[in-house]
């Protein structure tokens, strides 16, 4: 599957917003965000001025695209599902992509960021209901398991992000187990690193 493989600070810079695309970094004085660094580009200034209504939409969709790392053709076909599903789009859209499974290994701090998530997924590190599964986009059900194998589970990058692990309502984690079980889908506000998504900005530039 084709992935984006250029510096991922520079789109935390594109959208002026700490996306959390590289674990620890995030969270350091190194961080282009921390530094106040303005946009990528010769001229970022030409770009700071008043957006149209699709200019918004469409900085909301690569927000969350960018956020949760899928190229257009995977968001656009999770947005179609999510339209079909019943209840409110914009809140199904959130939760199919919180159900990913490389989402969901990042939730239980088996990774530092969903990148290195899905790198641990596609290498099959991951257990599903006891059974290995190595695509990030599968979608995790309420009541699954997913574990670290047990050859697996002194890797350091697992054991890192297990030490600044923090709990989540949809997701229990057993940390000494190297496993946690998704609890169920999470209600849009309980989506906390997400309070300042505008989901339907996206549900309307898609439905235009």
């Amino acid at each position: 599957m084709a992935r984006y493989t250029g510096p991922v600070c520079r789109q935390c810079r594109t959208e002026q917003k700490k996306l959390f695309l590289k674990g620890s970094r995030c969270n350091s004085d190194k961080c282009p965000i921390n530094k106040k660094l303005g946009a990528p580009g010769k001229d970022p200034k030409a770009r700071t001025g008043k957006r149209s209504e699709y200019g918004l939409q469409l900085r909301e969709k690569q927000k969350i695209k960018r956020m949760y790392g899928m190229l257009e053709k995977q968001f656009r076909l999770t947005f179609e599902r999510a339209l079909t599903m019943p209840g409110v789009t914009g809140e199904n859209l959130i939760q199919l992509l919180e159900s990913r499974l490389d989402n969901v290994v990042y939730r239980m701090h088996f990774a530092a960021c969903r990148n290195q998530a899905r790198q641990i997924v596609s290498h099959s590190h991951i257990l599903v209901n006891g059974k290995v599964v190595n695509i990030p986009s599968y979608n995790v059900k309420p009541g699954d398991v997913v574990e670290v194998k047990e050859k697996s589970k002194k890797l350091a990058v697992i054991q890192q992000g297990l030490e600044n692990a923090s709990s989540y309502p949809w997701v229990t984690v057993d940390a000494d187990a190297v496993k946690g079980t998704f609890v169920q889908y999470p209600r849009r506000e309980e989506v906390t690193d997400l309070v300042d998504v505008k989901e339907q900005l996206v549900v309307e530039l898609y439905s235009k």
